[in-house]
């Protein structure tokens, strides 16, 4: 997953492939496999781990691939993936839990909107968003701040666009680019990125397109989508207001450590002699099973037993945090053996060399494939998953800034206009109260102008790395 020393360079290196078949059937079994796996998901409402098993095995058969050699290699595929990205969801899982549970993601709500004016609210918004999508899956945060996005526009008076469209901008350019969220870490695993590169650079990218997307954007959608308020919209709090909760920087501190200790790493890489003890304590507590491993063990202390909660709770807390992210593993570890048979079939080396011969830049062609995965599909981790496996052999001679790059071209085109067979979709228009016209205008632009925009930015940087 990440650069020398990594984690991954346990594993063996790839071995030259043998094109299973001729260029023509080649392309034609990644086809079929692509729009087998798109109608299973779309029209028959398969589960996508179902549906990227039955495409990766149709890919093996098109092409011409032994049944047994496709079954290895699909495998191989998935338990690589799991291994290396399993753990780090699981992990990132715990921690999200433990924000919501002991109030710390409250606190950090609370402390930033009670400093904010009006006129500054979306602004405030947009960050929190960020600082709370930083360690949370999308869905995960949505849920816990759309009681606050409620509160707040009631409170103001302004509309739900107003207040919630830049929350979203926040939590869906994490979602994005920045690990430890499953489709940046996947993309990571597979093109075999620097985490702490890929991270430092995500962050950069994704502070811009959230300013672009958010605020500015929502300037816009508010005179489109009109009287969209949060009148006679009742929320639980989601946490006792009188109940103890860990101090706003204590939280503040505790969210951002797994990203200083991996954004560490990557300083030491660039900085520091790779003989010396600081150099080897740096790349041990950067690598990002150790970050996130250490980040839990200290929420275990400074949010659950900071905010009251004894080892009951606690436990609990990171019990329940596991159930609903195995689907997630699941389509994750699907789309890594989806990945690793386009490898050994030859046909990611077939593309790889079309897009070699073509000039197109790899950034370019990296976000449209995404883009494209992303509208059929729905699925902002398919998108990113199957896309990377695709663009494997071209990271051959790149830089690890470069290959760090076009993971987040690929984040970017992931969340590209998301619209009626994306679950998020219909979760915003119901959060909401919009109708499917409405959501369109504001949560489905939003999202496009955030994928165009990361992309830009995206493109800036590859002027200069």
């Amino acid at each position: 997953m990440s650069g020398p020393g990594g984690l991954f360079d346990l594993l063996p290196a790839q071995e030259a492939v043998t094109p299973a078949a001729g260029t023509a059937q080649l392309v034609t079994a990644a086809l079929i496999g692509i729009a087998l796996i798109v109608v299973l998901i779309v029209w028959l409402k398969v589960h996508p781990f179902l549906a990227l098993t039955l495409g990766s095995l149709t890919v093996g058969a098109v092409a011409t691939m032994p049944l047994a050699d496709t079954l290895e290699s699909f495998t191989a595929g998935v338990g690589s993936t799991v291994a290396g990205v399993g753990v780090l969801i699981a992990l990132g899982a715990m921690f999200g839990k433990l924000l919501a549970d002991s109030g710390g993601a409250d606190q950090i709500v609370d402390t930033i909107v009670g400093r904010s004016s009006r006129r500054m609210l979306p602004w405030a918004m947009a960050a929190i968003g960020a600082i709370i999508g930083l360690p949370m899956f999308f869905e995960i945060g949505l849920v816990l701040l759309m009681p606050v996005i409620y509160l707040v526009a009631k409170r103001t008076g302004l509309s739900l666009i107003s207040v919630g469209l830049p929350t979203l901008a926040g939590l869906s350019a994490m979602h994005g680019f920045v690990p430890p969220h499953p489709g940046p870490l996947a993309a990571i695993d597979v093109l075999s990125a620097d985490v702490g590169i890929t991270l430092g650079l995500g962050i950069l990218v994704a502070i811009p397109t959230i300013v672009v997307a958010g605020p500015l954007f929502t300037k816009l959608a508010e005179r489109w989508v009109v009287d969209v308020h949060a009148d006679g919209v009742q929320f639980e709090p989601t946490r006792d207001p009188e109940g103890r909760r860990p101090s706003f920087w204590v939280t503040l501190a505790t969210v951002l450590l797994p990203v200083v200790l991996m954004m560490a790493k990557a300083t030491a890489d660039l900085l520091l002699d790779e003989d010396s003890v600081s150099y080897a304590f740096m790349d041990f507590v950067g690598e990002p099973l150790v970050a996130l491993l250490v980040a839990v063990i200290v929420a275990i202390f400074t949010l659950g037993v900071g905010s009251g909660m004894d080892r009951d709770d606690v436990s609990a807390s990171i019990g329940a945090s596991l159930p609903p992210i195995a689907g997630i593993i699941l389509i994750v570890g699907a789309g890594g053996g989806f990945k690793q048979v386009l490898i050994d079939t030859g046909i990611a080396e077939v593309i790889a060399d079309f897009v070699t011969e073509s000039g197109i830049s790899v950034v370019l062609v990296a976000w449209l494939v995404a883009v494209l995965i992303r509208l059929a599909t729905g699925s902002a981790t398919v998108a990113t998953i199957t896309a990377a496996g695709i663009m494997v052999p071209l990271t051959e001679g790149m830089s690890q800034g470069e290959i760090s790059l076009l993971v987040l071209a690929i984040g970017a085109g992931s969340v590209f206009f998301s619209h009626v067979n994306d679950a998020g979709f219909w979760l915003i228009k119901e959060y909401f109260g919009m109708s499917v016209g409405q959501t369109i205008k504001s949560w489905s632009l939003m999202e496009t102008v955030l994928s165009v925009s990361g992309l830009v930015f995206v493109l800036l940087m590859h002027l200069v790395i």
